[in-house]
């Protein structure tokens, strides 16, 4: 079937979506009176929906996915050449694209030796849940099962992740979860839950709390993203990291760091845990592994945590026994290939720095102007800026305030995000991640809208 269709009439599209499209994070109510928005095409950083109207994307996608842009022919016509050759085989059995990104990827990540594909966020994630139980099971007698995870970061859709949501809304009417997640307390110094000097350290002594508190014996794992994405773009204070990994080493304790936001280049490095100096154990990415164009995750791991499962090959149940059907497709790694190429040969890394420090440096004049702007946060093309009714209290802005700022910069054209359905009385965070192929005047004209939008709103 073709989608060639006419240029001046796209209702029926409208029409159709209305009737049978179930969207994402979405109250349909309004649709009954309001056409639910449809994009027809992109191109860059531009979008345009079905009544041709353009858009500058400043989430990449919505969930800060398309790092590379709209519109790449190469990657498109790279899926395509694969897809004719072969398409899919189960990740029982190799594929050529698999093994050559899988290759290319751990030439990235120093230290890490495996990658076990899947397609989404949220697998990747449960994959890595179900290694460290397994682990608990053939090597510490049932013990070290528990998984601590962190209040305001996130994992996953699926019940599993969600046993791990740090932001309860998100959670919510989906219980009753599965035992053996424990959260800690995050580390956002704005919110200051300790009054110290070392917050960093203060913040990543509560895992040690937590630990002691379960029992060490207990605790198999802790997941972290390593710049809290969706419960407002927080980057750990200084001391927090190295902390963190001191206590692992010093209980046994594997550490998994959630890259799906953050990985293949969104904070200007390859992963956003090589800012800290850390070694993970288990590295879980999504989204921008292939920039959209094709569904992909991988959860990746040492030689270390590969081993436990091939130290027994008597063993029925000795390995990981597991699969993920769309893992054995080939369009993913292919996509992914070409992606990393782009970000290479394109020096994507460094314009990310330099548009990271332009952005950061924008928002930072805004909260000059604007007493609204409690806090900017953010490193690489990935900052947020709190917004609060009052600077002295901190308390923050009515959540439908903050929807009404995006609201405006939609009206203008400019695409922007908030934190949504995550934290109660605390969707508070304006969230930008423009595409790395940002430029100058994408980023002028993301905080021209921002300014004029907060001025409209605020009064």
């Amino acid at each position: 079937m073709s989608l060639d269709l006419p240029p001046n009439d796209l209702s029926h599209v409208v029409s159709a979506d209305r009737a049978h499209v179930w969207h994402h994070l979405s109250q349909h109510k309004p649709y009954e009176t309001v056409d639910p928005r449809v994009f027809v095409e992109g191109k860059g950083m531009r979008l345009w929906d079905v009544t041709g109207r353009e858009y500058l994307d400043a989430v990449s996608g919505g969930v800060w996915t398309v790092n590379v842009g709209y519109g790449r022919t190469s990657i498109a016509d790279a899926v395509r050449d694969q897809l004719v050759k072969l398409n899919y085989y189960a990740g029982a059995a190799g594929n050529v694209p698999a093994a050559l990104f899988a290759e290319r990827l751990i030439q990235k990540m120093p230290g890490m030796s495996r990658v076990y594909y899947s397609n989404s966020g949220s697998e990747a994630n449960e994959k890595a849940y179900k290694m460290v139980r397994q682990i608990a099971h053939r090597q510490h007698g049932g013990k070290k099962w528990k998984i601590l995870y962190r209040d305001r970061d996130y994992h996953g859709t699926t019940i599993g992740t969600l046993a791990t949501s740090g932001q309860d809304q998100r959670a919510a009417q989906y219980g009753p979860y599965p035992d053996g997640f424990v959260r800690v307390p995050h580390c956002l110094e704005y919110r200051k839950q300790w009054d110290v000097a070392n917050y960093g350290e203060r913040a990543a002594d509560a895992i040690e709390e937590a630990i002691l508190r379960e029992g060490p014996d207990t605790v198999g794992a802790i997941v972290l993203e390593p710049i809290t994405a969706g419960g407002g773009v927080i980057v750990p204070p200084e001391g927090y990291w190295p902390r963190v990994q001191e206590i692992c080493r010093k209980y046994g304790v594997l550490l998994h760091i959630d890259e799906v936001v953050c990985g293949l280049g969104r904070t200007g490095t390859w992963f956003g845990y090589q800012h800290y100096g850390v070694q993970p154990d288990i590295v879980t990415m999504a989204k921008g592994v292939a920039s959209g164009y094709a569904a992909i995750s991988c959860t990746v791991t040492t030689e270390a945590v590969f081993e436990q499962f091939k130290d027994d090959a008597s063993d029925p149940l000795g390995y990981f026994r597991d699969i993920s059907t769309f893992g054995g497709c080939t369009a993913g790694p292919v996509a992914a290939l070409e992606n990393m190429r782009i970000i290479e040969d394109e020096g994507l890394l460094e314009n990310t720095v330099a548009m990271g420090a332009r952005l950061m440096g924008n928002l930072r004049v805004l909260q000059e102007r604007h007493a609204v702007i409690g806090e900017v946060r953010g490193k690489g093309l990935f900052c947020g800026a709190e917004l609060v009714a009052d600077r002295q209290t901190r308390e923050p802005l009515d959540e439908r305030r903050v929807q009404a700022v995006v609201a405006e910069c939609l009206a203008q054209g400019v695409i922007i995000g908030a934190t949504n359905r995550s934290l109660p009385g605390l969707n508070n965070t304006l969230c930008l991640s423009p595409a790395l192929i940002a430029t100058e005047a994408d980023i002028d004209r993301i905080t021209e809208v921002i300014d004029g939008a907060l001025a409209k709103v605020m009064g």
